[in-house]
């Protein structure tokens, strides 16, 4: 397995542990949240799906795909504002402000696969080359990487909220 193939497989691994989790949600529970636990399985979606995002344009150049973000702090049926779901926004319990719970999955999945699809296809130089991520550099290739480790941190939110809700486990 190539470095590319390991980066691509673990976006992939992640998209499907993530998915494991969204078992129980629908339309109206996508905007549910809990004490202490303000991320609802929406805002985790987008917010997974636009920082992946935002990592395949450094990789292919590509802007934002018109048909899943839209810039502003609101989304619509069809699309995340890209200020609705960004780092540091505060997720909202009004469902006109997300798309509903099947598109949120679809543009989480579609945002996996465009990183999986950028990284496999990146040179050694690309993956090598540094870029600024908040507050310090770092390299795309371990850019990457940390996407695996972020979709996890939030599949955790998830699993947190899913025990919260009185969700079944997905895990027995």
């Amino acid at each position: 397995m190539t470095a590319n193939d390991l980066l691509a497989e673990s976006v992939l691994a992640n998209k499907q542990l993530l998915g494991r989790f969204l078992a129980g949600f629908d339309d109206g529970m996508r905007v549910r949240t809990a004490p202490s636990l303000p991320n609802h399985a929406a805002w985790n979606l987008g917010h997974c799906a636009l920082v992946m995002s935002r990592v395949t344009e450094r990789l292919d150049g590509q802007p934002l795909p018109d048909a899943e973000f839209i810039v502003g702090p609101k989304g619509d049926s069809q699309r995340f504002g890209t200020e609705s779901v960004a780092f540091g926004s505060t997720p909202t319990s009004d469902h006109t402000t997300y798309p509903a719970f099947a598109r949120c999955v679809q543009i989480f999945e579609s945002a996996c696969d465009r990183l999986a699809a950028a990284a496999r296809a990146a040179t050694p130089a690309q993956l090598d080359s540094t870029t600024q991520w908040g507050s310090s550099q770092t390299t795309l290739a371990m850019l990457v990487l940390r996407m695996s480790f972020h979709n996890g941190m939030h599949a955790g939110q998830i699993s947190d909220l899913r025990r919260a809700l009185g969700f079944k486990s997905v895990l027995a």
